[in-house]
């Protein structure tokens, strides 16, 4: 097995998966700035199973993103097993199952943070994978769900327990229940328990929007890293801020003129890659790039109207 995740400086600072989000031109912006290992946003293994061109389309990426994992989710081990393999051919690092996603959209179809209520298929589903590829397979999930009709629930140590004797190289665990969604508290010592089960490496996830709140994590939990999501969404730089601030206790805050050439060169690369919709689906990155600053909300409602790399440049100049 080539397990690049031995070869990665500690604590490793990723880029976690967001569906619509964590596309190609976002991952490489964010690898300027420091990201050690990226994720693909979630690709569908039913998808990929009826070879969906937009599903395919999610798998490709540049050389510059490497080492980047290719994220799955669905809930039957035959198409985790053909989706690994096909990315595995397309030069894809890792492999990555989700456990871990609250989304209606996933969560109706089987998938994501549902899956911890049946840990066999969980089991499945893992083994299926690991069978089925050469690279090293990860999975993301969170702290616990509640089972339908029982108060009990299940947690990320019973998912852990579970698969022990599966040779999983990472788990990256979002802090919160699944009944918490994307608010609240973040239960660093559900975290903290799983790095202290897993002989893996695991990496802490949920509400870092801060490199203070990276570092809290980092040092409450012991974990080998931390996965960021809703943290760098207009704020890439994140990376770089938390990298300082481990090294010097100090980081740089950006300011409007630099942020303005941060957006330029996203906006740019989408632009590259996808054409007049890599503009359309940079509309809400415009939106959290500008924010938190006298005149925001009304340059904000010039930019999610823009069509053209040139409406950009207009109203930013």
């Amino acid at each position: 097995m080539k397990n690049f995740w031995l070869k990665l400086k500690k604590p490793i600072i990723a880029l976690a998966p967001m569906a619509g989000i964590t596309d190609s031109a976002f991952r490489q912006i964010c690898k300027d700035f420091g990201a050690d290992l990226v994720y693909s946003e979630m690709i569908s293994v039913d998808g990929s199973h009826y070879k969906s061109a937009k599903t395919l389309e999610l798998m490709k990426f540049n050389k510059k993103e490497k080492p980047i994992i290719v994220q799955l989710f669905g809930s039957k081990p035959e198409l985790f097993s053909e989706a690994a393999k096909m990315a595995e051919k397309l030069g894809a690092d890792g492999i990555d199952i989700n456990f871990g996603c609250p989304a209606p959209k996933i969560y109706k179809s089987g998938g994501g943070v549902k899956l911890m209520r049946d840990l066999d298929l969980c089991y499945e589903i893992i083994k299926a994978t690991c069978e089925a590829v050469k690279i090293p397979v990860s999975i993301k999930v969170r702290s616990s769900i509640i089972l339908i009709n029982s108060k009990s629930n299940v947690t990320a140590l019973d998912l852990i327990e579970k698969i022990k004797d599966l040779p999983v190289a990472a788990v990256m665990i979002h802090g919160r229940s699944y009944e918490k969604g994307f608010s609240g508290s973040v239960d660093f010592e559900i975290i903290k328990k799983v790095k202290q089960n897993f002989s893996g490496i695991v990496l802490g996830n949920g509400g870092i929007m801060s490199p203070e709140k990276a570092k809290e994590m980092i040092e409450q939990t012991g974990v080998d890293g931390i996965g960021l999501a809703q943290g760098v969404l207009g704020k890439p730089w994140l990376f770089e801020q938390i990298k300082s601030y481990l090294k010097t206790g100090k980081y740089k805050e950006y300011n409007f003129s630099q942020i303005k050439k941060v957006v330029l060169a996203h906006a740019k690369l989408d632009y590259k890659l996808k054409g007049p919709q890599g503009i359309l689906e940079m509309r809400k990155h415009l939106g959290w790039y500008f924010r938190g600053f006298e005149g925001a909300s009304a340059l904000r409602q010039k930019l999610v109207k823009v069509e053209s790399l040139e409406d950009i440049k207009k109203i930013l100049k």
